[in-house]
C-alpha cells in the first residue's frame, strides 16, 4: 500500500509546546505564563539529569584511576 504526500488524511503534526524564538505577537498573557511554567518545569528537570549523569561520569573516572 502506497501513501499519497498529498493525501489530506495524513496526520497533522502538533509544533511543540514552545519553539525557541517564536513569534509571541499572538499569544495570550496566560500562554506565556504557562509556557514559562513548563520552560522552568524543564529545566529543573534537565537540571536534575546533568547531576545523575556528572555523578555516574565521575565514578567511572574515579573506578579506572590507577
Amino acid at each position: 500500500m502506497s501513501i499519497n504526500p498529498f493525501s489530506d488524511d495524513l496526520p497533522i503534526q502538533k509544533p511543540s509546546a514552545h519553539q525557541i524564538g517564536q513569534e509571541m505577537a499572538d499569544i495570550s498573557i496566560h500562554e506565556i505564563e504557562e509556557r514559562i511554567g513548563l520552560l522552568r518545569q524543564e529545566i529543573e528537570r534537565l537540571g536534575e539529569i546533568l547531576v545523575r549523569k556528572q555523578a555516574a561520569k565521575d565514578a567511572a573516572a574515579s573506578a579506572f584511576k590507577i
